[in-house]
């Protein structure tokens, strides 16, 4: 006896619902649950997707054991041996489902028998990333089950799976991020700034190319203010392909350690500008909270002006601060040129907001901030390093390009013939 087959296309729904609803008897109960409210549309897909999974591992037990015949022997040497729990791995979850056992004829040392289908579900190769993705979302592993509740119901998934799960998934993403190469790519700007988790530090870097796209470049366990970190987390950028042989703008958080690495491994030719926001904090802070507002609103006036003349009016501002807030005045003077370095380009405003402070890095540094928001204990440096990495390149994935991208021509322009006035310098 022939049995007839509707073959469908899997990935066609259309047809797939063309076919059930040949025979749309099947589907009255689920029909009539909804419309009654007795169930929610979700619960249904949940239940009747087990019941797929069930008949498709009752098909593959068939072909291998063949048709059960109630009260009678099967005349094959595989036999049915009841039912038994399992699970089965779906693309972001797994779903407990009742699967058939199979047992060979009068054996014992085994005698079980694998379901082709079962054997083929247990591959489980998105569920990890899956995890990755919840977790960077803001869900810790003590909260997942609020979250998840497909995996921790239907699965029965513990706390330390979904940590282990992240853990593996989180060191391939600081691995990849670590082997990055960047021979091909004109990075004009790096931006440099450290995050703090707890006890540990990370200090990251951003790059900007040509075309205006930013680029997570690199990461190091360490402070800003550690030289150490700020040199290694530069030699490893240049071993990756951002070599010395170009002039960049660098734009930093006001750490003397950074500055002196950035000389240190590229070279003092390069300009750097010192993050506008920092000294208007670093200087506020100096001062009672009554003239903070002045100070503030005076030193942004200045500088929107040209160098020269924004140096000038915060200079005078130090003098009149110097009198009864000295700690301010010198906070104020300390590294003021390097305040105003993208004053010197001659860069149009839109551009020059941009450069003028480290807001390009700090913006997905609180990405990684939002994403790390609910761990509370951090073990050690490479656990901060691991959900660092990860965050970055998720948050990565949202970047656009720089404000004032159409203008990048001019600062590429400004630094190519500062390179040019330096080799003759050297050269004379």
């Amino acid at each position: 006896m022939s049995t007839a087959y509707r073959v469908c296309d899997a990935k066609d729904s259309r047809k797939w619902a063309e076919f059930l609803a040949q025979d749309g008897q099947l589907l009255l109960p689920m029909l009539e649950a909804i419309c009654r409210a007795e169930a929610a549309v979700d619960e249904v897909i949940d239940v009747a997707g087990r019941g797929v999974l069930e008949a498709i591992l009752l098909l593959s037990a068939q072909e291998v054991a063949g048709p059960k015949h109630p009260g009678k022997a099967a005349p094959g040497d595989v036999r049915w041996h009841g039912r038994q729990g399992g699970i089965v791995a779906l693309s972001d979850r797994k779903v407990r489902v009742e699967k058939p056992r199979l047992r060979r004829k009068g054996g014992s040392v085994g005698a079980e028998v694998e379901v082709p289908a079962y054997a083929a579900m247990q591959a489980d190769g998105r569920l990890g990333q899956r995890i990755v993705e919840i977790l960077m979302h803001g869900v810790s592993t003590r909260s997942y089950r609020e979250v998840l509740p497909e995996i921790a119901e239907a699965a029965g998934v513990s706390k330390s799976a979904v940590s282990r799960e992240f853990i593996d998934a989180s060191e391939e993403a600081l691995a990849a991020l670590a082997a990055r190469r960047f021979d091909d790519l004109d990075i004009l700007i790096i931006y440099l700034d450290g995050l703090i988790f707890g006890a540990h530090h990370v200090l990251s870097a951003i790059g900007v190319d040509a075309q205006g796209r930013k680029h997570v470049l690199g990461l190091v366990e360490g402070a800003s203010e550690n030289a150490a970190a700020a040199k290694a987390l530069l030699e490893d950028l240049v071993a990756r392909g951002v070599k010395p042989g170009r002039r960049r703008l660098f734009v930093i958080d006001g750490s003397k350690a950074l500055r002196a690495a950035i000389d240190a491994v590229y070279g003092t030719e390069n300009p750097v500008q010192r993050c506008r926001k920092h000294k208007v904090a670093n200087v506020t802070e100096q001062v009672p909270k009554e003239l903070r507002d002045q100070v503030k609103a005076s030193m942004r006036a200045a500088y929107r002006l040209e160098a020269k003349e924004g140096m000038a009016r915060l200079r005078k501002q130090a003098e009149w601060l110097r009198t009864e807030h000295p700690t301010a005045a010198a906070s104020l003077l300390e590294g003021l040129e390097e305040t105003f370095t993208i004053n010197t380009m001659g860069l149009p405003a839109p551009l020059r907001r941009c450069l003028a402070t480290t807001n390009i890095i700090e913006s997905p540094q609180s990405g990684v901030r939002m994403r790390t928001r609910r761990v509370t204990r951090w073990r050690d440096g490479s656990m901060a390093l691991r959900w660092t990495a990860t965050a970055l390149v998720e948050t990565e994935t949202h970047f656009r390009r720089i404000m004032g991208h159409e203008h990048l021509w001019m600062l590429k322009s400004y630094l190519d013939s500062g390179a040019e006035v330096e080799s003759k310098r050297k050269a004379g």
